[in-house]
């Protein structure tokens, strides 16, 4: 049985995998029901006030009065553990593996049982940003660690294990598949940068934007491989989302707020993810931070996995639309 977590690259495509035993035993882990984590009422739950002893020690605490307001703590399962840097070691030419060292962090969102992002009201989006920049900060002073990948999961479909509203941030010792080619896309570009640009664009077409205003602008992208897929691109030009200025923290909280509850209103309380993309640490390569929404109405068949081809069966200017009415 495997002790410790561990990367394994897979040689077909050049991505890391990371193999972690031990979350298995997460409540709901293997669960099938498409809504929320069953049998997780806020009297039994670790992440409701009065529960704090049941969590190891915060690394953050934010409120006023003595109580709090957002909790960021180790997560119990990690699937990143362990400080150092990435130390390949290859067993023959075709396993190659290095031990998954990282931070594996929890943010509590709100003390509010029964709330989502949806429901924030400003003061606590805003609280939930800042709290995501000052871990990416600790996180960019962490030696070993090359990436930050905040993710917010919504609903056992989403992938989330309990339904207390959480967020969760992964420092990991290497740039994931998916970051390099976002930042291959933005170096292809010859406009400018890529995200700047788009919101030019989305503001001159006007079919494919849901919400736009001098801060921030939240889009149907032209490109979405699922349905209802948003994307979410503060205005000021920033690649790293911990250099971000808080009015632009704050904006961008509240917008994905504002996406989720007209999403919540059109389709009801569907499971989704929030992505987070920033710049790798120590990085200044051409960037722009942004965050992908996801809510999952659809599943992924088997000529999508093969191929990696998504298939949206929602044309994004509909989706529009209806987010927009």
């Amino acid at each position: 049985m495997l002790g410790v977590n561990q990367l394994r690259l897979n040689p077909l495509t050049g991505r890391w995998v990371t193999v972690a035993t031990g979350r298995a035993s997460r409540p709901g882990d293997f669960a099938t029901d498409p809504g929320h984590p069953a049998g997780d009422p806020a009297s039994a739950c670790p992440f409701c006030p009065g529960h704090e002893e049941e969590l190891p020690p915060a690394l953050e605490t934010y409120g006023t009065s003595g109580a709090w307001s957002l909790r960021v703590v180790p997560n119990r399962y990690p699937a990143f553990e362990g400080a150092g840097e990435m130390d390949v070691t290859r067993l023959g030419p075709l396993f190659a593996k290095a031990p998954a060292n990282g931070i594996h962090e929890v943010l509590v969102l709100t003390p509010e049982h029964e709330q989502s992002w949806a429901d924030l009201d400003d003061r606590q989006t805003g609280l939930v940003m800042a709290a995501l920049r000052d871990r990416l900060e600790d996180h960019a002073a962490t030696a070993g660690i090359r990436y930050s990948q905040a993710i917010v999961n919504h609903g056992t479909a989403a992938g989330a294990s309990r339904r207390h509203p959480h967020g969760q941030l992964l420092g990991i010792p290497f740039v994931p598949g998916e970051l390099i080619e976002e930042l291959a896309g933005f170096r292809r570009f010859q406009g400018g940068c890529l995200l700047c640009a788009t919101i030019e664009a989305e503001r001159d077409a006007g079919y494919r934007t849901v919400a736009m205003d001098g801060d921030v602008t939240v889009i149907a992208p032209w490109w979405s491989g699922a349905p209802f897929e948003l994307l979410v691109i503060p205005a000021a030009h920033e690649g790293h989302l911990h250099h971000a200025e808080p009015a632009t923290l704050v904006a961008a909280g509240t917008a994905i707020r504002d996406a989720l509850a007209r999403v919540r209103m059109l389709l009801g309380d569907v499971s989704y993810n929030i992505v987070f993309h920033t710049l790798p640490h120590r990085s200044d390569d051409p960037f722009h931070w942004h965050a992908h929404i996801t809510p999952r109405v659809h599943s992924t068949g088997g000529f999508e996995q093969g191929t990696g081809v998504p298939i949206n069966i929602v044309a994004p200017e509909d989706v529009a639309a209806f987010l927009a009415s």
